[in-house]
């Protein structure tokens, strides 16, 4: 007959255990609670601003006539960029752009306002950064709008005569609406920080359950993950007992990261909270056992460190966000689905800021719970065979006395 309250008694000694190691041990306090509190606020603090505001350009004005310093003057006025030298030549412009004291430049023909005063198309240069995708939107976005601007201004003086409505019309023939889905600030906290703080929560489990196996590995004689004696017995009870103390940690911090930090930085957040944390508990369960079976390789601490720089960057891109999931090579598609991140970063993006319904991400909720359950039976294949080993080296210890 099962013993339930010997495994209840022996889940509980793993639980306790489990957590007194994560108290103890000061490289898993950083990357259990220092980590997870301040990198989420550093990281939305830098992107605070939202958008790319005042780009400096320079100028270089051929015609040096009213209507070029009407559109430079339009241009210096918008939003987007700011004139900071008007330039004799184009070399200066460029070379100003060469030392990043410029991001961009603005060239005005000679004939800019000769060829609109007989009507003809004139062009005007715009020349931007391309090595910064976020200075060349800016520097179009301006001269675009001036552009447009000035154009209906020139078609209502050469039409002539008319009504102020007749005005309206010849000005925008085609009017259009421009209305901003789930990023009202056309933000790029808004649109980036929710995938990070996802994978800063995966990445920091993985960091700090590798330090706590790298720990128990060195605290051990026999260097063993799992250590031999009477209340570490049974697969279920060292992966549950282990699980649930990482769960009871990532709990909160998972409230703090990804409710806290965007309401104090005003991210967009129309998700129902209920809907949000059913999704985050599947995604916390895969992570925690997908960390779990990851450690079982790691024999010493600073072997963790070394896979997350490796690995935070790439997860991000292939997570089908940052970077669209159909331009990404099959091959990296296939090896994303690995990581609960994947999944995770999708689904909760989804539900926080499009207002989706648990049902609509049922896909990826799915998935995370079909990781959680490949995650556990792996941790418990590696748990093991360490243990395997571990029983093999006390008979060989004892077989030598």
């Amino acid at each position: 007959m099962y013993n339930w309250r010997q495994a209840f008694s022996d889940l509980n000694y793993i639980f306790r255990e489990e957590l007194r190691t994560i108290i103890r041990d000061k490289g898993v306090i950083i990357f259990f609670f220092l980590v997870p509190i301040g990198y989420p606020l550093l990281y939305t603090f830098i992107y605070t601003n939202e958008v790319v505001r005042d780009v400096p350009i320079a100028v270089v004005d051929d015609c040096r006539s009213a209507q070029s310093r009407e559109y430079l003057r339009h241009l210096d006025s918008s939003p987007d960029v700011h004139i900071i030298s008007y330039c004799a030549n184009m070399s200066e412009a460029k070379s100003l752009i060469k030392h990043r004291d410029a991001y961009g430049a603005v060239h005005i023909p000679r004939d800019f306002s000769e060829k609109l005063n007989r009507g003809e198309q004139v062009y005007v240069g715009a020349y931007a950064d391309m090595s910064g995708m976020l200075y060349y939107k800016s520097v179009l976005t301006a001269n675009t709008n001036v552009s447009l601007a000035m154009n209906a201004s020139i078609k209502v003086e050469r039409a002539g005569g008319t009504t102020a409505e007749q005005d309206k019309v010849a000005e925008h023939p085609i009017e259009y609406e421009e209305v901003s889905l789930y990023n009202p600030q056309n933000g790029f906290a808004t649109f980036l920080i929710p995938a990070v703080l996802m994978l800063i929560i995966q990445q920091t489990l993985l960091l700090g359950v590798g330090m706590a196996a790298g720990t128990a590995r060195e605290k051990n004689a026999f260097r063993n993950l799992v250590p031999v004696e009477r209340h570490h017995r049974g697969l279920l009870r060292i992966v549950m007992g282990k699980g649930a103390a990482y769960l009871l940690v990532y709990i909160p911090l998972s409230v703090y990261v990804l409710a806290v930090v965007p309401h104090l930085f005003h991210l967009n957040q129309i998700g129902n909270p209920w809907d949000v944390a059913f999704f985050v508990l599947p995604f916390l369960i895969a992570c925690i056992a997908f960390s779990m079976t990851v450690s079982a390789f790691v024999r010493h601490r600073e072997m963790c460190i070394m896979l997350i720089v490796f690995t935070s960057v790439p997860l991000l891109f292939i997570s089908g966000l940052s970077w669209p999931g159909s331009a990404v090579p099959p091959v990296w598609k296939a090896i994303s689905y690995i990581f609960p991140s994947t999944f995770g970063i999708n689904g909760f993006v989804a539900i926080n800021n499009m207002g989706a319904t648990l049902g609509d991400v049922q896909h990826d909720w799915y998935m995370l719970w079909a990781q959680a359950g490949i995650y556990v039976i792996t941790t418990c294949a590696v748990y093991k065979a360490s243990i395997l080993r571990a029983r093999q080296r006390v008979i060989e210890m004892w077989k030598k006395l």
